[in-house]
């Protein structure tokens, strides 16, 4: 199929780049042309199907770094995930995917299900024609016995427990690995959030395993000394990142320098219930922990999107939310969608094939109402998404 799709603008590139009365052109899963409207028009051929949004933004498709599809983001998802088949949960799992692709989410990546359920729902998708965004799937995540995520399956203890793990994953066909570096908050029973799970030498194993196999590593890492061991281990994103001790907060200045020296995103999973969570946690911590990330960011640490969708109030349509939260720590609008485009693209390591409107890539974008680079909420007025060349128009925007 062929797309001819043009927009009173068309944002091409990081900082806000953007081009007026522009177009895409679009063949099978890829795009082949970017340009003035005039320029696109000739290359398209007489069977192109034409789309028209000239109240418009055409932008690259959304990236959230870090959810949760076997998770139902109710009130209690370990209880709801241990009293569900995998049969039910997998088409739970589909309906949340479909609830992404039409907030304009065309890539997600998804750190953490039980079974390789993650893994069935990406071919799916990506050969059966099942509705939903690319997913990158860590498959089992790595835990201690009674740790973070235990009813995931990947409770793990020592060097051959380890190895075998991301063996298996890697086997299996995962595309990223998943390991809890630290506790966490769902998990009733387990660790401490600030605590570490796994020593350095553990997580240089499950790197080099990783690497071994070609997989990038990304850490769950709330407490200072996870975080420690998983940037001397060398992951590849940290995950959360807020920097708990067991009386406080612990910023490790010298950390930081090293995690923008060794290039490691940083994701910090923000629900689009961040406001809620800012009342629950405490307004003047919760701004305290907010206030760091803004701070990272200017030290130059990449910050890039998610929304740990699947947790309790991490709903799967409240990315633009999310992205709200990089408006409320000081970012620009630009910056925002940067963070779930081309940077959480480069920190995903799929920058040469999505995260921008380029010819060559991936035909993953989508087409908004006004204009998101100067008013955020913007993107929430979702018209068209395409992820790899094929079209979605959302049900609330069907004339």
């Amino acid at each position: 199929m062929e797309y001819l799709i043009f927009a009173r603008q068309v944002v091409t590139g990081p900082g806000g780049q953007r081009l007026r009365d522009g177009a895409v052109l679009v063949r099978g899963e890829r795009i082949v042309g970017v340009g003035p409207r005039p320029d696109i028009e000739v290359l398209a051929s007489p069977e192109a199907t034409t789309m028209a949004f000239p109240n418009g933004t055409l932008l690259p498709g959304l990236i959230d770094c870090h959810v949760h599809l076997a998770l139902d983001a109710g009130p209690d998802p370990v209880t709801a995930l241990l009293d569900t088949d995998d049969a039910d949960l997998l088409i739970g799992m589909a309906e949340r995917a479909q609830q992404l692709l039409e907030s304009g989410v065309t890539t997600v990546r998804d750190l953490g299900d039980r079974n390789g359920l993650a893994l069935r729902l990406r071919d799916s998708i990506a050969h059966d024609g099942v509705l939903g965004p690319r997913i990158l799937s860590a498959g089992t995540p790595l835990t201690r016995p009674g740790g973070h995520c235990w009813f995931f399956g990947g409770e793990v203890d020592g060097e051959a427990a380890l190895r075998e793990l991301v063996r298996r994953n890697a086997q299996d066909g995962v595309d990223v690995i998943k390991v809890m570096a630290t506790g966490g908050g769902i998990t009733k029973g387990g660790p401490p959030i600030w605590q570490a799970q796994f020593t350095t030498a553990e997580l240089r194993l499950v790197v080099a395993e990783a690497r071994q196999a070609g997989l990038p590593v990304a850490a769950h890492a709330h407490g200072t000394e996870g975080i420690e061991a998983a940037v001397a281990a060398g992951v590849t994103t940290l995950e959360h990142c807020t920097w708990m001790a067991q009386d406080g907060f612990d910023v490790r200045h010298d950390l930081v320098a090293e995690i923008v020296a060794k290039e490691i995103g940083v994701c910090p999973a923000a629900s689009p219930d961040w406001r809620g969570f800012a009342q629950r946690f405490g307004p003047e911590r919760a701004e305290e922990m907010f206030n760091r990330l803004r701070w990272m960011a200017d030290q130059g640490v990449r910050l890039i999107a998610g929304t740990d969708a699947g947790v309790t109030h991490a709903v799967f349509n409240g990315f633009v939310s999310s992205l709200e939260f990089f408006r409320h720590i000081g970012l620009s609008p630009a910056e925002a969608i940067d963070s779930a485009t081309v940077e959480a693209a480069l920190a995903l390591g799929i920058a040469s094939d999505t995260g921008r409107l380029s010819p060559g890539y991936r035909a993953d974008l989508l087409a908004v109402t006004g204009d998101p680079l100067t008013n955020l909420a913007d993107l929430r007025d979702v018209r068209l998404v395409m992820s790899a060349g094929r079209p979605h128009t959302p049900p609330t925007k069907r004339r």
